[in-house]
């Protein structure tokens, strides 16, 4: 063979090595997600990468992190932390283990890695993160706001209105600089702006915590806005949650407080020197702003004569400004660098219709149910007001429904200084709506649907997960699901976005954070607020209705257990064991408090039960004994905690635990079913058999006689459900997990009163609180508890997702995934995709002749079990392929109804056929 035969394999061998050596790590975050951040607030970070998708690399069988105060020294000289060869398949949750960190500092890190056959990556890129300030002692600022009004005006139920300040503070910079950052917070929400421009892309922070315990503080790089000499900090600060009148606690302490605000800019010159301009009594103030009131549940006002033209920029005359008053940092209140991401303005909704249901009023129809702020583009003439209210329905006359917001206002006004076109939107409150009506602009001019445009608004996290099918309505049902989520997951996990309430119900989040863990990148929210709800969590373990705390000394069973159920789940779906060491302590201190009150084993505690159950003979906590919701939490919060202490190594834990749950579930079952497997109870429901069967506390002998009562409650209803809050998230996994799966589409699939598809028959774009919260019949339901923006009843979406699409974790984390899709109802076809720690996942199926496709993908460094739905007679094949000649596919057992494979990472085709 001559040289000029060879060349050609040559450059194919050399191209195969290239390719091997060059492979590298990719998306690498620390902690709960985060790339690249500045202003971190976990001193000892986690490390997560994810291997290349690539034929070859299948697994990880070692790792190396190199950690450095400076990128100069990695990968080969790092001074704060080498992990040296580690032979471990782990790529996600590696904790830091080097030198102490502290406030302030930055640390580069690379991470490289061997795969299944021992061949080296490359070093991934060269990622960072930075520490915020940890302690009070970092912090040389005082807080500051402007003296109390002589007058201050109030709500008709005693709330104190307090007007938004302008603060300010100028100052001078001299030499080349090298980095600024600016440390900040507030009691109340605050909008910072350096020489004119505004300081970052939030909105309403900090955020909501328990202020009497801990305050977000929020870091920003603002080295491009400042400028050698003259410079300005602006800050607009407003009311917020800290002492707006979703606090109900102002009684107790918020008339006490005025909204405040501490800064710090700390600015490092090219040579070394530094400088720290802090806010303090030095800072002059005003209350004579165009923003004249704003506040959560009802709105803003904006007067234009009032502007001050470049009050934030060098230059400005302040001189009539008032003093500032300034106070200590109050040691038993933590400052701490925020811990997920701030609330941000995420997308845009165009206006789809204009009407004119009364003379002068124009109803702008965004076309879904959002969350967020209008923004306007419109003629308006000199001090005509304008008024913007908003509503999420409208009257069958075409007005809008406000009703609902019960005392929220919910309504924005516009004074203009001049007759002009002007471009506005509120800046301290947020809205749920879809309507937008509009008045008081100039009349001359005919509404233009560019005149209103919706700003959605929401806590910022990426889209993990989606779901599609063959099916119109159960696609809808997926919107609503996602929207719900959009527009209740800010800063907080609230109850709904729109009326006088917005508070972060304890019992809606624990049903529904499955289901969002796979919807978005929820980790780190979640993370926080569990924080909060430890900081609130009473002496006696019992943990009140909503977090933060702001209706008093009390709890209920189902609410109280998120303390003990989305630690778990968390940890279930991203393998993140934190979160298990973070809750631990909280998690056995409720189980604690079920003891302390339960007798003879029964926890008969407050509950609001079966929340909102249709067909109540009750009331609206429905039908289900208290004693028996209360004792099956009680035994699920401890079989939440053993779980928790196994994974933790906590083996005494587990077994004292483990016999406290065998007597508690005897207890349940010789209390509440007689020898024939029947509730005792006054009515026979559907939620008091699920909770039963869902948290397996009945003996074998008693699941079976039990199964038949729950199945003949369920077509007693004509097979409709009859579940509220906390039975319909039961319905799916236990029917499914007895063999009633065709039952469980019957319910889904249900177009009547009350289903899932009932409220999209009524125009539903987000989830409702009730089932018939409007009907096109009977028009609306009740309006004390008629949110048209509650996500509890999307919890259907985790069964949607890992049984119709059939994507599930296996393993913590999806190290091992489930591919078990179920097909079943009117649906031809169903997917979906999801981004775990470790690559995408994909499962999705479609009918075929008289067989199934399956479409399949395992991302590197898994595993996968695949169930194949299998009919009598039935054979699976690949692309024509026996499974038994597959590379990577290893047949673990068939029967009549199913064939189980294990498989590697990959991407795979299997059909079923006759």
């Amino acid at each position: 063979m001559t040289y000029k035969n060879l060349l050609p394999i040559i450059i194919v061998i050399l191209l195969a090595s290239c390719t091997k050596k060059e492979f590298k790590p990719q998306s690498l975050v620390v902690c709960e997600g985060f790339e690249n951040p500045i202003g971190l607030f976990d001193i000892e970070p986690s490390f997560s990468w994810k291997l290349p998708v690539s034929e070859g690399i299948k697994s990880q069988s070692d790792y190396r992190i190199v950690v450095a105060s400076d990128p100069d020294l990695l990968p080969n000289q790092p001074d704060l932390w080498d992990s040296k060869e580690v032979n471990s398949d782990q790529s996600a949750w590696v904790r830091y283990n080097g030198k102490p960190l502290a406030s302030r500092q930055k640390a580069y890190w690379q991470v490289m890695f061997r795969d299944q056959d021992g061949s080296s990556s490359a070093w991934s890129e060269v990622n960072h993160f930075e520490l915020g300030l940890l302690a009070n002692d970092d912090w040389k600022a005082k807080w500051i706001s402007l003296p109390r009004e002589e007058k201050v005006d109030t709500t008709k139920d005693g709330h104190f209105l307090y007007k938004p300040q302008y603060l300010k503070k100028d100052f001078n910079l001299s030499g080349k600089i090298e980095k600024a950052r600016l440390f900040i917070t507030s009691k109340g929400v605050f909008d910072a702006q350096i020489n004119g421009l505004k300081v970052g892309k939030d909105v309403m922070t900090p955020g909501w915590t328990p202020y009497q315990k801990r305050i977000e503080t929020l870091t920003y790089d603002v080295k491009e806005q400042l400028i050698d000499g003259a410079n300005v900090i602006g800050i607009v600060l407003g009311e917020g949650w800290y002492t707006g009148r979703i606090n109900r606690r102002q009684e107790q302490w918020v008339k006490k407080q005025l909204p405040k605000v501490i800064c710090q800019l700390e600015v490092t010159y090219k040579d070394g020197s530094k400088e720290i301009i802090l806010s303090g009594n030095d800072w002059r103030g005003t209350r004579n702003g165009p923003l004249r009131f704003s506040g959560i549940y009802d709105g803003e006002v904006y007067d234009a004569n009032m502007e001050m033209p470049g009050w934030s920029s060098p230059g400005f005359d302040a001189g009539n400004w008032e003093a500032v008053v300034e106070e200590v940092l109050d040691a038993n209140v933590n400052l701490k660098p925020k811990r997920h991401n701030t609330v941000k303005n995420i997308d845009t909704l165009a206006a789809l219709t204009i009407t004119e249901p009364e003379k002068g009023k124009f109803v702008f129809d965004l076309g879904q149910n959002m969350v967020g702020v209008p923004m306007l583009n419109i003629p308006v003439k000199k001090n005509q007001k304008v008024t913007i209210r908003f509503a999420e329905m409208l009257k069958q006359n075409g007005r809008m429904y406000t009703e609902n917001y019960r005392s929220a206002k919910s309504t924005d006004y516009y004074l203009p200084k001049a007759d002009e076109k002007i471009t506005w939107r509120p800046k301290f409150t947020f809205h749920g709506f879809r309507y937008v009506e509009l008045s008081g602009f100039d009349e001359n001019m005919t509404p233009d649907l560019d005149w209103v445009k919706g700003i959605v608004q929401h806590s910022d996290f990426e889209k993990t997960g989606e779901f599609i099918s063959s099916h119109k309505k159960l696609n809808q049902l997926q919107r609503n699901i996602q929207w719900g989520l959009k527009g209740n997951f800010f800063d907080i996990p609230t109850d709904c976005p729109q009326r006088d309430e917005r508070l972060g119900w304890t019992g809606d989040a624990q049903v529904f954070a499955p289901t969002s863990i796979f919807i978005n990148g929820v980790h780190a929210f979640w993370a926080s607020w569990l924080q909060s709800v430890r900081e609130e969590q009473f002496e006696d373990g019992w943990i009140p209705f909503t977090v933060p705390n702001v209706l008093g000394l009390n709890g209920s069973s189902g609410w109280a257990d998120a303390a003990t159920i989305i630690p778990w789940e968390i940890y279930f779906r991203t393998g993140d064991k934190e979160v298990l060491k973070e809750n631990y302590e909280m998690m056995k201190r409720l189980v604690g408090f079920y003891s302390s009150k339960a007798n003879e084993h029964i926890a008969d505690v407050r509950s609001f039960r079966d929340w909102l159950q249709p067909y109540s003979k009750s009331d609206r906590k429905g039908d289900t004994p208290q004693d028996l919701i209360g004792t099956a939490y009680y035994a699920r919060s401890i079989d939440m905690t053993i779980k928790a202490a196994r994974v933790l190594g906590y083996e005494n834990d587990v077994k004292e635990f483990e016999n406290l749950l065998n007597v508690v579930r005897n207890a349940f079952e010789n209390k509440f079913f007689d020898k024939q497997g029947k509730l005792t109870t006054t009515y026979q429901t559907q939620t008091g058999y699920l909770l039963a069967l869902g948290f397996e506390l009945l003996s074998n002998d008693m699941v079976e006689k039990a199964l038949p009562h729950l199945i003949e409650e369920i077509e007693k209803a004509g097979k409709h459900l009859r579940t509220g809050f906390l039975g319909t998230p039961l319905l799916a996994p236990v029917l499914d997990k007895y063999g009633h799966t065709d039952l469980m589409y019957t319910l889904l699939f249900k177009e009547t009163y009350p289903s899932w598809f009932y409220s999209i028959n009524q125009g539903a774009t987000t989830m409702w609180e009730r089932w018939n919260s409007y009907t096109h019949s009977d028009g609306f339901g009740d309006v004390r508890m008629n949110s048209f923006n509650h996500y509890a009843y999307g919890a259907i979406g985790q069964w949607m997702y890992e049984r119709i699409a059939g994507l599930s974790p296996l393993e913590p984390g999806y190290k091992k995934i489930l591919i078990a899709p179920m097909p079943g109802g009117a649906l031809e076809h169903a997917s979906a995709d999801y981004n775990s720690v470790y690559g995408k996942i994909s499962s999705g199926w479609k009918k075929v002749n008289n067989g199934l496709e399956l479409n399949i993908t395992i991302p590197p460094n898994t595993t996968a079990q695949i169930v194949i739905p299998l009919e009598e007679g039935m054979t699976v094949h690949s692309n024509g392929e026996e499974i038994a000649n597959l590379s990577g596919v290893t047949f673990i057992k068939q029967n009549a109804n199913n064939m189980v494979l294990e498989v590697i990472p990959g991407t795979y085709r299997f059909q079923t056929l006759l």
